[in-house]
């Protein structure tokens, strides 16, 4: 048996987003910049996934620019929002201490490049306060970037709130929601976002491809030179086939989202309640404003590392945190930022589950882990 419980890493591609795919890469193969008939057939894809992606977004297709995914999509916003600020004097950029390392890193280079930076502290449950983003605001603060929901404890933030507060001093805001798409209802036409992050692979979608959201009235700056593609801003022959599967895989995933939402949490909850029997366990983040299918929980006097080899070897797949971290010998900084021990940070495990697991998934986890938990103490002991 082979339980694949790590849907926060990536998930499978889903069949509609396929077939969505599949002609445009095989059969219909033209440049979307080309003026000949296949170039026209393959720009009216783009445009009409852009038209697509939009709608269920709440945006318009003019403020979406395709990506690469994800990590592009957040070092652009932060590029473009540190230029535009410091065009107008405002060289001042707040991050919460719990972003994803593409934003993180992209924060850290622009303070090396002159920049000043603000990491904000979030409370035990990974909440960041709306109070200590408003003391931290200055008359420079050109850009706020605080994630939609957390990609290790899912905790989801109060973006809504986060925006008003950024929108009402005249500071431009972006949410990195490569988590939240697909799993979380998105309406920009009420969230007050100038920037947002998203990637296909994470709602049953391809990997390499994903979305920058700008507000209208926000000028982009040019990513990469080259061609006219992406409005002048984003050079670069345009994944069709990505393109394509991003938005058939995020309309699949809002379908009759409230119905998978809970069917995902009840067996969350489930397993949650099962493991924690287990003696030292605990559970990180907000229990209430996660995730559906999150669960972080830690065992104290466990290794997380040596905990989810032993559950490869009986056929579980799971993380020690953001996969894109995996093999770093630092405990996890959203653990850390919480207030958790390098030691119990080191022993939590990231279980993700999703629409498409099952309760003999959730049945063959909770039967396996508390086994291996006592193992791999009785051997350390």
């Amino acid at each position: 048996m082979r339980v694949y419980a790590d849907q926060a890493a990536t998930t499978a591609l889903g069949e509609k987003a396929w077939a969505a795919m599949e002609p445009w890469l095989r059969s219909h193969f033209g440049n979307p910049s080309a003026l000949y008939e296949e170039g026209r057939a393959a720009r009216e894809q783009v445009e009409k996934s852009r038209e697509i992606t939009a709608r269920l977004l709440g945006a318009k297709p003019r403020e979406l620019y395709f990506t690469s995914g994800g990590t592009e999509a957040d070092n652009w916003a932060l590029r473009l929002a540190a230029e535009a600020g410091a065009r107008q004097g405002r060289r001042h950029l707040i991050v919460s201490a719990i972003e994803h390392h593409a934003v993180l890193h992209t924060a850290r280079r622009l303070e090396r490049e002159g920049f000043f930076l603000t990491v904000l502290p979030v409370r035990e449950n990974g909440l960041v306060s709306p109070e200590e983003l408003e003391k931290a605001l200055r008359p420079d603060t050109a850009l706020v970037s605080v994630m939609y929901a957390n990609n290790e404890v899912g905790t989801i933030q109060p973006v809504y709130e986060l925006g008003s507060l950024c929108r009402a001093h005249g500071v431009l805001f972006h949410t990195d929601a490569v988590q939240a798409a697909g799993h979380l209802p998105i309406d920009l036409s009420g969230l007050l976002a100038d920037l947002l992050s998203l990637s296909a692979h994470k709602f049953h979608g391809p990997k390499g491809i994903g979305a920058l959201y700008v507000r209208e009235g926000v000028q982009p700056e040019r990513l990469l030179e080259g061609g006219a593609q992406e409005r002048g801003f984003r050079a670069g022959t345009e994944n069709v086939a990505g393109i394509a599967g991003l938005a058939a895989a995020l309309e699949e995933s809002l379908l009759d989202r409230e119905r998978k939402d809970r069917a995902v949490r009840a067996l969350r909850d489930s397993l949650e309640k099962r493991l924690l029997e287990i003696p030292g366990s605990f559970v990180n983040g907000d229990r209430q404003n996660r995730l559906p299918g999150n669960l972080s929980i830690g065992f104290a006097d466990v290794e997380a590392e040596a905990l989810l080899l032993y559950l490869d070897m009986k056929g579980i797949a799971v993380s020690a945190g953001a996969a894109c971290a995996a093999g770093a010998l630092e405990p996890s900084h959203v653990l850390t930022a919480m207030g958790l021990s390098a030691p119990l940070a080191r022993s939590t495990l990231r279980i993700s589950l999703d629409e498409t697991n099952t309760r003999a998934d959730v049945d063959y986890i909770a039967e396996v882990l508390p086994a291996a938990v006592a193992r791999l103490r009785s051997m350390a002991g």
